[in-house]
């Protein structure tokens, strides 16, 4: 019941908690559902809806009918690729602000229509958005998509701000549509073994959690939207350290943040291009978060680690260690291996869009994510840390 307690404490609006506890009925989504699901089995979790059975669509044929708002690099990377080989889903359109290179990807991967954001939204065949657009459209084209009756899958950020995260869980209530995050990393299966170990009491007491996500060279920041506060809404806490730290509180089932300190460093654009941020949770987990666009070293670093009073664990590559007979034990179970030449970022998000769409599908479900709401409070905290100078205690004025 963790799970449902800290979804109350979100600042979530009453009628979406309490949607939340009917549908999950005891059921923890950040724990064993979606752990299992980053090792690739069946899921079935809680879902925010109107009442009644889940709402799914498919055409005439069997498959959904998707169309992808944004074919940025994330869309070619992971959604286009994915998306496009599997038999259940039919690629019907895409939109983009550049529609040389929106009918270029369309052609390669098979996808028949360019078309725009509006025109994706109107049409009434299509029963899935796919939302990849710059950050500060997510809210409007999710809301939209939403009250239009099409399930949706956003990028992260969900929205830019807490309050704009609580106006499209709004929308999903009132609409009964599947609503989803891009937060891949939930889907890792070392990420989903060590959020294992923690949730069964393996490492203790949890006391402190790290966390990084450090690139070298960010070559699709360069001159772009990215660069851009108002299209942005930030720069690599809200581009690297939003899913990096919905990483850390996922691994620790969402604690209650209470106080939060950022400093960031920035370069000659207006966003940071380095934060570290550090929070405390209600109940003393200590956190330590660090991104960057800007890492001068051999090598990009993503790794997390969280220790216990009985154990401690860290990624990648998984490894567990526990005090077993008096010295510290390897006991890092064995971990499945990847699709052949397939990157843990792709496989991740090939499970996290299967799921998806074995919701639209009517063969699973998943909790809405209410849990984004505590998270953009902590970014926007983190923001006026670094603004103000000093530590933000969240709830005060």
């Amino acid at each position: 019941m963790r799970g449902l307690q800290h979804s109350r404490g979100l600042g979530v609006p009453d009628h979406i908690s309490r949607a939340y506890q009917r549908r999950v009925q005891g059921r923890s989504p950040r724990r064993s559902q979606l752990c299992r699901a980053s090792r690739g089995a069946d899921v079935h979790l809680g879902r925010i809806g109107t009442g009644g059975g889940p709402v799914t669509s498919t055409s005439e044929n069997g498959s959904v009918q998707v169309g992808i708002l944004g074919v940025g690099a994330i869309t070619q990377i992971v959604h286009l690729p994915i998306l496009s080989e599997r038999l259940d889903v039919d690629l019907v359109a895409v939109s983009d602000p550049d529609h040389l290179k929106a009918e270029t990807l369309g052609a390669r991967f098979g996808v028949p229509r360019v078309l725009s954001n509006e025109e994706i939204l109107s049409d009434d065949q299509i029963q899935a958005a796919v939302i990849c657009t710059p950050n500060h459209l997510h809210e409007s084209l999710a809301i939209e998509a939403l009250e239009r009756g099409k399930h949706v899958l956003v990028e992260k950020p969900l929205a830019m701000s807490a309050e704009g995260v609580r106006r499209v869980l709004d929308a999903a209530e009132a609409s009964g549509r599947h609503l989803s995050v891009g937060m891949h990393h939930r889907f890792r299966p070392d990420v989903g073994a060590l959020a294992d170990f923690v949730a069964g009491g393996e490492l203790g007491d949890i006391y402190t959690v790290r966390a990084n996500s450090l690139t070298q060279s960010m070559p699709a920041v360069a001159s772009t939207w990215r660069q851009e506060p108002e299209e942005a809404g930030g720069g690599a806490l809200m581009d690297l350290g939003v899913p990096i730290l919905d990483l850390a509180f996922w691994l620790v089932d969402y604690p209650r943040i209470t106080r939060v300190t950022a400093v960031f460093r920035r370069g000659e654009a207006e966003v940071e291009e380095a934060a570290t941020v550090f929070a405390v949770s209600e109940s003393g987990i200590a956190f330590s978060v660090e991104v960057s666009w800007n890492l001068f070293a051999e090598a990009d670093r993503h790794r997390a680690r969280v220790m216990g009073t009985e154990g401690s664990g860290s990624l990648p590559p998984l490894n567990i260690n526990k005090q077993l007979g008096g010295r510290p034990t390897d006991v890092t179970p064995r971990q499945p291996k990847a699709r052949g030449g397939e990157h843990r970022f792709q496989n991740a998000y090939r499970r996290l869009l299967d799921q998806f769409v074995r919701a639209v599908l009517g063969e699973g479900d998943f909790s809405a994510p209410v849990e984004q709401v505590h998270l953009m409070e902590v970014v926007s905290a983190a923001y006026q840390s670094a603004r103000e100078g000093r530590e933000i205690y969240l709830g005060e004025d």
